[in-house]
């Protein structure tokens, strides 16, 4: 009897705490209820703009009107001017929320101070606004897009504009003068044209002599009209003493949108760019490649006259240059004749240099840069050659001359591109050649093969370009 009285109050205790487990938890759900029907009928509140704090009063702007609202002591947060607050019904601060994550965009036109813009939006539409968290000259440039919100006047962060980004491609060229062959009279007369202004600004200034702020290399194409302009980028910050230098990069094709305005927008914030960076003291130089798509001449009728108004829009940058030494625009075509010759004037493009095809001589001076003693060469040449590597490498440079200009009509098919391509092919082949388990190092044999290969294509796409017209 004690045993089974035992046992049964074994299980009132165990059946007592089950209870009492079922009781704490029906009580906490039932607080949790009551705190949701709290939550559910608590009035809406009010997103607002923090302005600044004034006591323990605090400055806001809320649907575009600006209040001066008290502000609980409780409230915690990175209160800076921009932020998101929230306010009760009573119009009192009672939380910081989240920023906003969208807004209008804006270009930046002026950075005025660490704080205050000068932006752009809506077309023409000019207002100042202040950029949350200050430190706006280290953190923007003229030419960068913003989140601005109209109401409070405040921009919020800066975005990236891939569409315009990506034209701006703000390079640091690692070519010199010295990699491009058979080009050494043109490059003469751009240092000439673009250096020695820089070099000697008071010799410019004693002989009232105005120089040029941009020039125009035209010829065919693959003859290293972008590559010459990428080398002037290079040299002018030696020419300047800076840093560095930029190089925007801007092909013609790329500026077309088939909105209204949208190249022309396209166009000042190029150049917007650029005079941001010359202010810094570092060289910039501005590339058109391809101008002929764009700035053809005006009421030509080949086209559907949108250049009459981006071909102005460019004449109104390249006037604007003028006032900053450190601006270089280079224009690279391959019809010239199609360009407007507004553009083409003696204080615009006013300097005209011809990329004319390779002859021999050229040829020879580009074969050079790529077939140099350091790449692998035969070892029964070099070892013909009484172990002389640069008398190989000059023989292979030769023999690659000789076999693309046999046929006097071959020179209509020359450009550096197309020599280029050509060690390129012989350099695969030795590579080939290597792994098949014969000789390692170029010969004379894939320097032949290669030449006669690119020969062979340059003829077929000339032959087909006559055909189609």
């Amino acid at each position: 009897m004690v045993a089974d009285g035992q046992d049964r109050v074994a299980a009132l205790q165990a059946r007592n705490a089950e209870l009492q487990r079922l009781l704490e938890s029906a009580r906490s759900s039932l607080g949790e209820m009551r705190d949701k029907l709290a939550q559910a009928q608590e009035p809406p509140q009010t997103f607002a703009t923090f302005v600044q704090r004034v006591g323990a009063h605090a400055d806001v702007v809320s649907n575009g009107r600006r209040m001066r609202v008290a502000m609980l002591p409780n409230v915690e947060g990175d209160l800076v001017p921009g932020a998101e607050v929230l306010l009760n019904p009573m119009s009192v601060v009672v939380g910081v929320a989240q920023p906003e994550r969208a807004g209008q965009g804006a270009i930046v036109r002026e950075v005025i101070d660490d704080e205050r813009l000068l932006v752009v939006a809506r077309g023409e539409d000019e207002r100042v606004v202040i950029l949350t968290g200050g430190d706006a000259r280290a953190r923007l440039s003229e030419g960068d897009t913003v989140i601005i919100d109209p109401r409070t006047g405040f921009a919020t962060e800066r975005i990236e504009r891939t569409g315009v980004e990506a034209l701006l491609l703000e390079e640091v060229p690692d070519v010199d003068y010295d990699r491009i062959g058979g080009l050494a009279p043109q490059i003469e007369r751009i240092r000439d044209a673009i250096e020695l202004p820089l070099r000697h600004p008071d010799l410019y200034r004693e002989h009232a002599l105005t120089p040029p702020r941009g020039l125009l290399l035209y010829g065919p194409p693959g003859c290293g009209k972008t590559l010459i302009a990428k080398a002037v980028a290079h040299s002018l910050a030696d020419a300047v003493g800076a840093d560095r230098s930029y190089f925007l990069s801007v092909k013609g094709p790329e500026l077309l949108n088939k909105y209204v305005g949208e190249t022309e927008r396209y166009i000042r914030t190029i150049f917007e760019r650029a005079r941001a960076k010359a202010s810094e003291g570092s060289p910039v130089v501005v590339f058109f490649d391809e101008m002929e798509a764009l700035f053809r001449s005006r009421g030509s009728g080949v086209s559907s006259d949108m250049e009459t108004t981006i071909v102005p829009q460019l004449l109104t940058e390249l006037d604007g240059v003028e006032q900053l030494g450190n601006v270089i625009v280079i224009g690279a075509s391959n019809r010239e004749d199609m360009l407007d010759p507004a553009i083409l004037r003696p204080g615009r493009l006013d300097v005209k240099i011809e990329i004319s095809r390779p002859d021999a001589a050229s040829a020879r001076d580009i074969f050079s840069k790529y077939l140099t003693p350091d790449l692998p060469l035969a070892a029964s040449a070099v070892e013909a050659a009484g172990g002389d590597r640069v008398r190989v490498a000059k023989d292979l440079a030769e023999r690659g001359v000789d076999r693309l200009y046999a046929d006097p009509n071959n020179k209509s098919l020359m450009s550096g591109a197309l020599i280029r391509n050509a060690v390129d092919r012989a350099k695969t082949r030795a590579i080939k050649a290597v792994i098949a388990g014969g000789e390692r190092g170029l010969t004379a044999a894939h320097v032949d093969a290669a030449c006669d290969q690119e020969l062979a294509e340059a003829r077929a796409v000339a032959s087909s370009s006559l055909r189609e017209g």
